[in-house]
Formats: C-alpha cells, structure tokens, sequence
C-alpha cells in the first residue's frame, strides 16, 4: 500500500490538518486554506470611480506627500503606517503642522516615492496621489503597484478625468470629505471620520456665517510660484474652495483641472484684488511677493497696488484637514478688506 496516498484514509475528520502538514513535509500538494476576513470586513469603497475591497485594515501603508499624510494622522491612524515621504521642500510645512509631534515620531522613508522604497518598507498599501507621488513617467502608479502586489489609494483631489490628464471629479471639500470617510471605512475607524466630518462642515459653515452677504466678492490669484508662468489653481483644486467658501472668486475657476499652470498676462488682464501665496519650497513668501511688485505686468493689478497679499501653507492648500481651518483663516482676512 502507498503510505502517502492513504493516510488520510486512516485518519478523523479532526486530524486531516496535521496530516495535511506531515504530507507538504513529503512532498504532496495541499491547497491552502483561504484567510478568513477581519472582523466586519470585507469593506469596500469607490476610490476614483473604481471599486476597492479590504479583507482587513492595512497594517504596513506608505504615504506620499504631506497633506495626505496628515490625513492619516487626523483619523489617528499613525500606528498603520510604515512611514511617509515627504520632499526637502515641506519639511517646513511639517515642523508647523498641527500634527508636528506625529511626524516627529514617524519614520520619515524619504524625500521621492519609488517602487523599491515601497517595497523595502514592506507597504500594504500605498496612498498617493496623481502628481501627488503617481505619474506614468516615474512607473508608481496603482496598476503597477498591484502587479507588485500592493493596494493603492487615490487621493480624489487628483482623480483623472477618464482618459485626460485634467484633473479633479468632485467639488474639492467633498473630496476632503470623501477620503476621511473612504479611509475610515478601510481602516475601521468608522466613527472617527464622522467626528471629523462633522468638525470640518461646521467650522465653515461658521465661517460663512460670517461672509457679508451685501459684498461683492473679491477676485483673487493664487500663486504657487514660477517665474516664465505661473502655477495656479482651476477648479477641482482644494485651494479653489478656500477661496470660494471664504467668499472670494478664483479668477481661473472656469478652468476644469487642479493645479494647473496659465499666463501673467492673462493674469494680469483678469485684475485680481487679493493673491493668495502658497507657502513652502525653498522660495520664501516675502520673495514671491517682491517678484509680482516687479513683475512688468502683475505690478500693475490692484492686489499689488494695494498690497493685498495672504499666504497660507501647502498643506492648507491641497486636499487635506487643514483646509476648514483654511477656509476661515482666509474668510477673516477677506473680511478685514471689507471693513477697512
């Protein structure tokens, strides 16, 4: 009689798994038990328009860029990560986060995403975002990250439009609102990300209250940087609401994409009263704004004249929880305009 063949056989219902073991050991094939889900999982979720389903919470996620991060830290989801990336430029941004004790006490992987950092960190998931860490020319992006075996998440801020390049398939604070909510689900913080939601839509809708209803609203640039042109916002970029929801209008919000770049000239013609400045990178904002007072066609806008100038943080900025705050910070300085 051949042993390995039958021993099963001989053997209890109960037994087959450690006779299961003996035969791997000798060479015959057993088919591996599926892994059981986590409790109250699978949970999914429509990231981007595409559907993604979690077996349990990530345990090993790696997390590009700031905003994104402190995404993470907000629904206090610290002990999930196996660290972040983050360039020299917003290190800065960091030390004066309101979460600057949690990236102090996160490991920091390094300053680009690149397939082997991920995967020497051992990622279970991945959350970045298109220009946000995923482009087609540097090879990370979610399908090739899965052909790697590991999950990814899209910041909706960045989320293309089909088949463009263009940016951006929801009103930017329920992208905000949309991620906290996606996240908490995925990592079952459920009631977390409800606080929270909660929080930001009152902290703007006190911010609102405060808008004078009789005003017009004043026209307002925001400039990132850049020297030959401009980089500046359109629709779909959170920074678009901040000014929108504080009572300014964006002079590019026809634009149907995020961050997007455009001309001085056109600019210039379209005569904003404030520029908002994003601050970070290695260009101060006292620098951005004595380039525009110089510059042959800003210097003659009335934010300029007037010296109209308010800058908030990248973070603030782009898709993240500091951008109810945002919203009323800007809301106060706009109303101040108003009263003087």
């Amino acid at each position: 009689m051949n042993f390995r063949r039958c021993l099963t056989c001989f053997l209890p219902a109960a037994a087959l798994a450690a006779a299961a073991v003996l035969l791997s050991g000798c060479g015959a094939q057993v088919q591996d038990t599926p892994a059981a889900a986590a409790a109250g999982y699978p949970v999914t979720v429509t990231n981007c328009g595409v559907e993604k389903t979690f077996d349990a919470p990530p345990e090993r996620v790696v997390v590009n860029d700031i905003n994104m991060t402190e995404m993470m830290f907000a629904l206090g989801l610290e002990d999930r990560m196996a660290g972040y990336i983050l360039s020299d430029a917003k290190v800065d941004n960091s030390a004066v986060s309101p979460w600057n004790d949690e990236f102090a006490a996160t490991p920091r992987l390094g300053t680009k995403i690149n397939k082997e950092l991920v995967q020497g960190a051992d990622a279970d998931l991945v959350f970045a975002g298109w220009n946000y860490g995923f482009t087609d020319t540097s090879g990370v992006t979610p399908q090739s990250l899965e052909n790697v075996g590991i999950a990814s998440y899209v910041l909706t801020e960045s989320c293309r439009q089909g088949e463009s390049s263009a940016r951006g398939i929801m009103d930017p604070i329920e992208a905000l609102y949309t991620d906290i909510t996606n996240l908490g689900r995925i990592f079952g913080v459920e009631d977390r990300a409800r606080d929270l939601v909660d929080g930001y839509k009152q902290t703007i809708a006190d911010a609102q209250a405060t808008i004078p209803a009789d005003e017009p609203a004043p026209r307002v640039f925001l400039y990132d940087g850049g020297t030959d042109q401009p980089l500046t916002v359109g629709a779909n970029a959170a920074a678009n609401d901040v000014i929108t929801r504080a009572g300014g209008v964006n002079i590019f919000g026809e634009l149907d994409d995020s961050w997007t770049s455009v001309s001085f000239a056109a600019a210039a013609d379209r005569d904003p009263e404030v520029i908002l400045i994003n601050d970070y990178g290695n260009t101060t904002v006292d620098a951005k704004e004595e380039f525009l007072r110089n510059h042959p066609l800003m210097s003659t806008t009335t934010a300029v004249r007037e010296g109209n100038f308010y800058a908030l943080t990248y973070p603030q900025l782009t898709e993240g929880p500091q951008n109810p705050q945002a919203i009323a910070d800007f809301a106060a300085y706009l109303g101040s305009l108003d009263a003087s």
